[in-house]
This record gives structure tokens, C-alpha cells and sequence, in this order.
């Protein structure tokens, strides 16, 4: 007999078909002459019920072989249901405890578990209803992102993880070093002596992949990565991870509004991806976590976004009722509280803001005529403030390196990025999106750890 996943029986099996399934005990409910038992193999939110009769050969002794969280292999028919909740349920003509499971210390009982209690069971806690559902939408968005960018004939490139730039300039990067700390080499001058390490100078855990993206889209025209990312920003909250994953297109022969619009389509797509493939997981959420997440997913699918300059959304939030704990102005950078005003309360929808003051945006972005702003655009969400962050990036060597010169950075440590001008330049453009972030708007979970397997914060690296 073929084995075939819950979630595709559940769909599609028919009374007295003869079938095995394999996976973990969920529940067990014993009465008289019936014992009822819950199996789940993570493709579903749903289990399957197996009905073990009571004259089932060695009935007793299964029973107490048969725990919470034990691993089985059933096979038997399935029958129309006669209870509620569910349309079909299998009666056994084998059942056999693969791996059993000790029901006084096996941590997942029958109740509502904390987030924070199953941070620290993470090896068992994808086991749960709420975390089995976030992993499948993380998988529905992963293959959406791919889906959309090949279905438009973008090339996926693998840009290094371990690099000797700093994309944004912020410094907050993991050092990645061969060296003996216990007996660091140093310079005449009393420094570290990088000249013998690994790679004969500094070298980092990257923070994007965006410089050597418009490396690639310079040759191929429309590239997009895909691949973690690290930042060593000592934030212990619920927004912030030390490794995350980063999705970063990036288009030769495109300006802003191309950027734009791209950006637009490219949330749709996912958004109606998973709402199709995880219809289940999407109402579970929507009944469990945040009652707003169908409707959000929705609104993303279905409105166009709200399209603001920077100078316009400060004059809206210079013009609002509302008590900010952050100041307004003009030239001072949006904080969380003011993006989610303008895309929850005032436009109800996303927002793109752009044209940002050239001093709060990083120095790749191009520098529009006025001499004061740059062609960035932020996609700022309800309940998550931005979500995605791009621009047009700046092809003119000469006020490249006016850019450059500007943040304070050596223009031979970029020489290769410069080169990109001087062989060929063509006005071009990416954004960036927090894959984690995408699966935080998307389920309404209210951690950012509680969307990726295996979480790195300060002072958490388990596994």
C-alpha cells in the first residue's frame, strides 16, 4: 500500500479505502470497548482519528504502550465518521508504537503551552498546533517567492555569507576570524594583525546580499536572493533576530516606479499563494492569535497600496490628533509608531513612502535632483510597520562617491562596486524583505522568534 499524508486523506480519502499512515500521538481517549486516538504527521492542522476496538489482539497492552507524543505506524480502512469534527476516521487492522514516549515527563500535555515556555523546548515544540501552522505558511511563502521570481524570469543567485563589506554602514557585524584568541597577532601599531588571519584581512557573517545582487543583475538583468543574513544588534525583543533570512531582488534597466510596482505585485502573489495553500492554518490563526489576519490577507490581495512621498507622510503626522512618543519632523526617520499610524489608522492598507532625506538612507540610494532627498521607498503594513525597504541605487560614479565620501567610507574598500559605473552602468533598482517578518504580518504572531525553527538572539543559540 502506498503511504500517503494525513493532510491529503483527510482531503481526499473515501470510506473503505485501505490505507497506512505514519506519524505522533496527539491525543488518546479511552471508553468502554472503543479507545480513540489522535495521530498527526505535521502535513495538517488536522489529525486523523484511529478507532481501535476493543477486540483488537493485545488491546490492553497497546493501550498502555500508547502515549502522548509516541511515534506510530497504522494501517487499516477508513470509515465515514460517526462523530463530529471531523469526516472520516481509520479502524486499524495493525497498529504498531514505534517509538514510545514517557507520558510523566513528555513536556506537550493536552493544554495550552506559553510561547516563551516552548522557546526553551525547541527541539519539541514544532510539534505544537500554533508552531506546525507558522512552519507551513513559512513554507507556502518560500515556495511563493520563488514561484513569483522565476515565473518572471529572474535568476536566483547565492551571494556569499561570509563577506568583507558592510552593506549599510551600521557596523553591527559578526566577526568571522581563523585567528587564535588566546594569542592574537598585532600590528607595529598594537592592533590585530588581520594579515594572517583566514582571509588576510577582516571578514564578516554578511548583513545582505544586495551589493553583489547588482554584481549579478549587471550581467543577467534581473537577479534575486534568497539566504540568511546576520546582524549582531544586541536587541532583546520581539523584532529582532541575529540570523534571519533575507529576500532581496535587484533589477538592471529599472527605476523607482518599477521598483515599486514590482514590490506591490510581489507581496500579492504570496499573500494569495498562501491564502489558497494554507487556507487551514490562515483561520487557525485567525481564531487563535489575531482576529484581523483573513482580513489583512485580503486587503493585501485585494486594494492597491497607498503611494505617499516622505515630505507628505511627516505632514500628515504633523497634522495628527495623535500623541506620538517619538518626535516628527522633517529629517528625522519614521519609527515603528508612525508607520503603523499611517498604514492602520490613516490609510488602512500598506503604504509606500518615498523619497527619504538623503541623510537617514543609506549611501547606495540614488540622490534625486533637489540635492536632498533619494529615490528609497519603504512598504510600511499594518500591525508590523515596514516590511520591505529598496531604492533605486545610485549609478553615477561621480555622486557615488560623493555618497560615499559622505558616510565616511574608503573608496577602495569598494572599488569593485565602483567599477560597476565605470563598465557599463545602467540606472537600476532592488528592495529588501525580512522573510521572518513577512511570516509575523502573515500569521499575527506577536514574536518574531516564534516564526523561524530555530531562533538567535543574544545569548540564545541552542542546537
Amino acid at each position: 500500500m502506498e503511504k500517503r499524508s494525513i493532510i491529503e486523506i483527510l482531503r481526499h480519502g473515501q470510506p473503505e479505502q485501505t490505507l497506512p499512515i505514519e506519524g505522533w500521538v496527539r491525543t488518546k481517549r479511552e471508553l468502554k470497548g472503543f479507545a480513540f486516538v489522535e495521530v498527526n504527521d505535521g502535513s495538517a492542522l488536522a489529525n486523523l482519528q484511529v478507532v481501535i476496538p476493543g477486540e483488537f489482539p493485545d488491546y490492553g497492552e497497546l493501550l498502555k504502550a500508547i502515549a502522548i507524543g509516541a511515534s506510530v505506524a497504522v494501517s487499516g480502512s477508513l470509515q465515514a465518521s460517526q462523530g463530529k469534527g471531523q469526516r472520516l476516521e481509520l479502524i486499524p487492522t495493525r497498529f504498531e508504537v514505534i517509538g514510545s514516549s514517557d507520558p510523566e515527563t513528555y513536556p506537550l500535555q493536552k493544554k495550552r503551552h506559553t510561547f516563551e515556555f516552548l522557546r526553551d523546548i525547541g527541539h519539541l515544540r514544532s510539534r505544537t498546533n500554533t508552531l506546525g501552522a507558522v512552519f507551513r505558511v513559512r513554507n507556502a511563502c518560500a515556495w511563493a517567492i520563488h514561484q513569483f521570481f522565476q515565473s518572471r524570469g529572474f535568476l536566483w543567485v547565492h551571494t556569499p555569507i561570509i563577506t568583507t563589506n558592510d552593506c549599510e554602514g551600521a557596523g553591527e557585524l559578526f566577526r568571522v576570524t581563523n585567528l587564535d584568541l588566546a594569542h592574537l597577532p598585532q600590528t607595529p601599531a598594537g592592533g590585530v594583525d588581520f594579515s594572517q588571519d583566514f582571509f588576510g584581512k577582516p571578514a564578516y557573517l554578511t548583513v545582505s546580499g544586495q551589493l553583489e545582487a547588482e554584481v549579478m543583475a549587471l550581467a543577467f538583468s534581473q537577479v534575486y536572493t534568497f539566504g540568511p543574513t546576520f546582524r549582531a544588534e544586541n536587541s532583546n525583543t520581539s523584532r529582532h533576530l541575529a540570523e534571519f533570512w533575507m529576500v532581496e531582488p535587484e533589477m538592471a534597466f529599472c527605476d523607482l516606479i518599477g521598483n515599486m510596482d514590482l514590490a506591490e505585485d510581489f507581496l500579492q502573489f504570496v499573500f494569495n499563494h498562501v491564502l489558497e495553500h494554507c487556507s487551514e492554518d490562515l483561520e487557525f490563526f485567525n481564531q487563535r492569535i489575531d482576529n484581523t489576519v483573513l482580513a489583512t490577507a485580503e486587503n493585501i490581495v485585494n486594494h492597491e497600496f497607498a503611494r505617499i512621498t516622505y515630505t507628505a507622510a511627516i505632514g500628515l503626522l504633523e497634522k495628527s490628533d495623535r500623541s506620538f512618543n517619538y518626535p516628527v519632523a522633517w529629517g528625522l526617520d519614521l519609527q515603528s509608531e508612525h508607520e503603523r499610524y499611517l498604514a492602520e489608522e490613516l490609510f488602512k492598507k500598506p503604504v509606500i513612502v518615498t523619497d527619504y532625506p538623503a541623510e537617514i538612507k543609506a549611501f547606495y540610494m540614488r540622490l534625486s535632483d533637489d540635492g536632498k532627498t533619494v529615490a528609497a521607498m519603504d512598504i510600511l503594513a499594518p500591525k508590523i510597520g515596514e516590511i520591505i525597504g529598496g531604492s533605486q541605487r545610485e549609478e553615477r560614479l561621480d555622486l557615488l562617491d560623493q555618497r560615499i565620501a559622505a558616510a565616511q567610507m574608503p573608496l577602495e574598500d569598494l572599488w569593485w562596486y565602483r567599477d560597476l559605473r565605470r563598465y557599463g552602468t545602467v540606472p537600476h533598482a532592488g528592495f529588501g524583505l525580512g522573510f521572518e517578518r513577512l511570516v509575523q504580518f502573515m500569521t499575527g504572531m506577536g514574536n518574531i522568534r516564534d516564526v523561524i525553527p530555530f531562533p538567535r538572539t543574544p545569548l540564545t543559540a541552542e542546537f
